[in-house]
């Protein structure tokens, strides 16, 4: 069998990272793990090949000589997806798509020759047995949520690792929590399944001995939904192996923000080398926490918790959401305001949409309030439903966060916020600039101090923190590289007109 895998590619997107990427000559942030793993649950003697269109071309050759094109794909990657099946279609070649947009959208999809849907731990050996027997169905799926400890290591062979910025591993799928808007509980579960901890330091010698130093990206929708077990086993064990290999990776991942009530998890994963951690925030309001069963979110201080979590050396990257129903007028500002106090650098704001495994795209359904369907991209002023608040009033309020919160001024304040917070443990051991970081810092500084607006910010920033925290000066660069992608997708996207800045509401700042 000569098998092609294809991951469609993304739009221009705040998760895109694309013009920050430019900065440091890579092409995408990430590896398509998914179709990774899924190569090495194929048989070891097939012919296998991966293209990722966010670093290479899809050649019609490359279609032509395949006997099967794998594809797995999100929601976001729907219109790269549905191109790659014409294409596939037009060629002869057969068709296997798997992954969360297939999963929730494949009665909507034609084209497509066999779905092994669901996880594909069940489902794959389900298609290769009757493929072997000539008999290969249209759909395979399955409600049974699999033991983690048979997922095998990724097929790394298959990508070349200097196209990306950061590497990519998943410990835990599933997660405690029930958030109305979110798919993943239908798609993985509540009950967190992990791999064991012999797993994840395969996972990271692996990487280690294929000479990846850098970036790893822990991919769980909720790290922590199984605290007992990180911090009897895993952590303390990734630590002493961090320890023992003089600390070459830099770890990020996501988690829900009861992550600061936790003092022992947070002092484990800063020594195991954590500097990151995206938590959905979601909104100030507590009506709409409450609207979504944010229960996590809710009755407590978010401004403080994320402080706590940034004290102990991590950085909070923020997920922030604007459409709620029981969103009021002021909604806009106080955004804005609990953005800037909270020191949240990093802050995606998107309008709300109702994915189709989620439960609020049952209840909108209901109550016949969906328009279309959801593309997966929050960020262009799209909705699959009809909001309470005017759909006109909505955009333009979300327009003016966009506009306010990326504008140079606000953004390089939120950086000196977060600065004043910061607590690094200790920096990578091992980790020197190279070549390539000499040239980014030069690119940042005739890209951003020369010919960018917002370059006045970017100097009393760039002197400020090089004298004051020379430490943090590496991070600060990097995040005004961020600042700028953020404001350049908002600037093609979002096409924002000159919006008059409404003035903020001092007495509901982090309200």
């Amino acid at each position: 069998m000569k098998i092609l895998f294809v991951y469609p590619k993304y739009p221009d997107s705040f998760w895109s990272f694309k013009y920050a990427l430019k900065f440091i000559s890579k092409k995408a942030s990430f590896p398509p793990l998914s179709l990774l793993t899924v190569a090495a649950m194929l048989p070891a003697e097939w012919d296998k090949k991966l293209v990722d269109m966010n670093t290479s071309r899809l050649s019609d050759k490359d279609i032509r000589q395949a006997d099967y094109v794998f594809i797995s794909a999100m929601d976001i990657q729907g219109d790269s997806a549905r191109e790659i099946i014409r294409r596939c279609n037009d060629a002869g070649t057969k068709i296997v798509a798997g992954g969360p947009y297939f999963t929730t959208q494949s009665k909507d999809i034609s084209g497509v020759d066999h779905f092994v849907l669901d996880e594909g731990e069940v489902t794959i050996p389900l298609f290769l047995k009757d493929l072997e027997n000539g008999c290969p169905k249209p759909i395979y799926t399955s409600d049974q949520k699999p033991d983690m400890s048979l997922t095998p290591l990724p097929m790394w062979s298959l990508i070349n690792k200097k196209h990306y910025s950061s590497m990519n591993i998943q410990y835990s799928r599933g997660c405690p929590f029930n958030c109305e808007f979110c798919e993943i509980v239908s798609l993985y579960g509540r009950i967190p399944r992990t791999k064991t901890t012999r797993q994840m330091i395969a996972e990271l010698d692996i990487l280690y001995k294929e000479g990846w130093r850098g970036g790893i990206f822990v991919v769980d929708d909720n790290f922590i939904g199984n605290k007992n077990k990180l911090k009897a086993e895993v952590l303390p064990a990734v630590i002493d192996w961090m320890k023992a290999h003089k600390y070459p990776f830099a770890l990020s991942t996501e988690a829900s923000i009861n992550l600061a009530d936790d003092d022992e998890l947070l002092e484990l994963m800063s020594k195991a080398g954590f500097n990151q951690v995206f938590i959905g925030v979601e909104t100030p309001n507590a009506e709409s926490l409450a609207e979504c069963d944010k229960s996590q979110n809710e009755k407590r201080d978010m401004v403080a918790s994320i402080k706590k979590v940034q004290n102990h050396g991590i950085e909070v990257q923020g997920g922030f959401i604007i459409g709620f129903d029981n969103d009021p007028l002021t909604i806009f500002n106080n955004q804005i305001n609990f953005i800037q106090k909270s020191g949240i650098v990093t802050a995606m704001v998107g309008l709300l949409n109702a994915p189709r495994g989620s439960r609020l795209y049952q209840r909108l359904k209901g109550e016949n309030r969906l328009r279309e369907d959801f593309t997966g991209d929050n960020t262009n002023c799209s909705m699959n439903f009809t909001p309470k608040i005017q759909l006109e009033t909505l955009i333009q309020g979300y327009k003016h966060v966009m506009d306010t919160i990326y504008s140079p001024k606000f953004f390089n304040e939120r950086i000196r916020t977060f600065l004043k917070e910061y607590r690094p443990v200790k920096p990578l051991k091992n980790v020197r600039p190279n070549f390539s970081q000499v040239k980014a810092l030069f690119r940042t500084v005739w890209l951003l101090g020369l010919v960018d607006r917002g370059r006045k910010y970017y100097w009393k920033l760039f002197f400020s923190t090089l004298f004051r925290k020379p430490r943090n000066f590496p991070l600060a660069i990097s995040l005004s590289v961020y600042g700028y992608h953020f404001r350049k997708v908002a600037e093609k996207h979002l096409k924002l007109p000159a919006i008059r800045p409404l003035e903020l509401e001092e007495s509901n700042r982090g309200d």
